[in-house]
């Protein structure tokens, strides 16, 4: 529509109800999702909302054109716990001067950043647009921090750790209407203690002071017309007010990320934007999944139940067994995003369940009509009451049912409810097979397609490259990929071919 409504309806935190979801702009939606702190491997936890906002991702990029979308979901790789983590492991090289605090740091974020990237694609979840790094904007934040100092939203402070600036919350009349929380309940969140300096119990860190066993930048900050020159670290709100601003603009359609994140984290967000920036809101949308329990008590590494992704994935730790990234994926997605979720081998199983039931009725309509399967799986797409579903606020429950419907009809031959939950099952991000393997065709289209290789290399033989470069896209539509060589005896031009999900 002329508003870039779309029927899609999303449930807004801020504003605690369901609302149609009209864009700021139909040609760049945008979205912010908070991403991992890189201290350690990323929990069962950390995947939910990874998962949950791909398939918003998705859908957004149905709905708008993918080039219309832009998706930013930030790596945090400035905290103290990835401090101590550095420390712990690799302190004596630190102590002995082989290595400075910074580029141990560096060696725990990268192998941790390299881990949670591995993870997020074994669940099935497509790359951001962007994925900005904390300390990729460090200057930012101090210019976000200056800013408020200079509309009379900040100050400098002395603790017992340091100096520090602080936001001040009194400041902003209607700070909390995020979490629903009144000023003078406010606590100052889970990273900060309360402090003498402050003037406000909830007054949170912007920049904070660095000693020498901790990383630091240098930051000047003019108070009174008087320079203050501290080397330190920001905060942890401020670094997601950046970002944001940074690759999506200081308004933007949909902030998400986790229930737990709407405070502190969120609302201190909220705030220190809205006032740097001058505006009456940060994000149009804020949306967070459910917790998640293990087993029905809350996941702690006290408790013994805490499981990373990569734990799942490949180690027997839950279950006594591995579990494939697609059965992961699918008992996340098998309960409402807002609501709590208890993560069990029973969800696993149930889910496992489901996903070899689509991977027969595959292999049972490619044993039909392997081309018309493979060109399904390769294009994917969104039809029906399926999409309708997903438009109600993301109802993959709703949707999860059509496409069990869809694949019972398909086992009992029904083409056209195989090919829909082929379709729909790929566009959801399930792999219903590898994703790029070699595979045996049947033999009467085996011969058919080499008939179109050999025609390919006649043309090719001729130059004639546009009836060339016709047979080559035909056949990638069809989700065949072929490759050129040449052979290595005789020196002439092969052509060889895989199949393509």
């Amino acid at each position: 529509m002329s508003d870039g409504s779309t029927g899609l309806r999303l449930y807004n935190t801020l504003t605690r109800r369901k609302e149609d979801f009209v864009p700021l702009d139909a040609d760049n939606v945008r979205m912010y999702v908070c991403g991992p702190t890189v201290y350690d491997f990323a929990h069962i936890g950390n995947a939910r909302p990874v998962i949950v906002f791909d398939v918003l991702y998705r859908l957004l990029r149905h709905l708008y054109g993918a080039e219309h979308v832009t998706y930013a979901r930030n790596i945090t790789d400035v905290d103290d716990k990835i401090n101590a983590r550095a420390l712990r492991d690799f302190g004596s090289e630190i102590a002995a001067g082989r290595l400075s605090l910074n580029d141990a740091i560096a060696r725990v974020t990268e192998t941790t950043t390299n881990q949670f990237h591995a993870d997020v694609k074994a669940l099935g979840c497509l790359e951001p647009t962007h994925e900005p790094r904390a300390t990729g904007h460090i200057d930012g934040m101090v210019a976000m921090a200056q800013a408020l100092i200079d509309k009379g939203h900040a100050y400098v402070a002395s603790g017992p750790e340091g100096r520090e600036v602080l936001f001040n919350v009194s400041s902003m009349a209607d700070y909390g209407q995020l979490s629903n929380r009144r000023l003078e309940d406010q606590q100052a969140g889970a990273r900060i203690e309360v402090k003498d300096h402050k003037k406000n119990p909830g007054d949170f860190v912007l920049w904070k002071e660095s000693t020498a066993d901790q990383p630091g930048w240098p930051a000047r900050f003019h108070v009174a017309g008087q320079g203050v020159d501290i080397l330190g670290r920001p905060g942890w709100h401020i670094e997601c007010s950046v970002m944001s601003e940074a690759l999506l603009g200081q308004k933007f359609d949909i902030h998400g990320g986790g229930i737990d994140l709407i405070f502190p984290h969120h609302e201190n967000e909220l705030a220190q934007s809205r006032c740097a920036h001058g505006t009456e809101v940060m994000a149009n949308v804020w949306m967070h999944n459910g917790f998640l329990q293990v087993e029905g008590r809350k996941m702690s590494k006290s408790e013994g139940n805490f499981v990373t992704i990569h734990d799942l994935l490949h180690t027997e730790k839950f279950g006594g067994r591995k579990w494939p990234g697609e059965v992961l994926r699918l008992a996340m997605l098998m309960t409402h995003y807002r609501e709590p979720i208890d993560f069990s081998v029973r969800r696993l199983e149930e889910a496992e369940d489901a996903w070899l039931r689509w991977g027969e009725v595959r292999r049972k309509a490619s044993e039909d009509d392997w081309l018309a399967v493979n060109q399904t799986l390769h294009r994917g797409g969104l039809s029906g009451d399926v999409l309708a579903h997903l438009l109600e606020d993301l109802n993959f429950y709703g949707a999860f049912a059509l496409m069990q419907s869809d694949a019972k009809a398909g086992l009992a031959g029904d083409r056209d409810a195989a090919m829909r939950l082929l379709m729909h099952a790929v566009f959801l991000g399930f792999d219903l097979g590898d994703a790029a393997v070699e595979a045996s065709v049947p033999e009467i289209e085996e011969i058919l397609l080499r008939d179109m290789v050999a025609e390919r290399l006649a043309f090719i033989r001729e130059k004639n490259w546009t009836e060339a470069d016709r047979i080559r896209d035909e056949l990638l539509e069809q989700g065949i990929q072929l490759k050129d060589g040449k052979d290595p005896e005789t020196g002439e031009r092969v052509t060889t071919w895989e199949v393509r999900r």
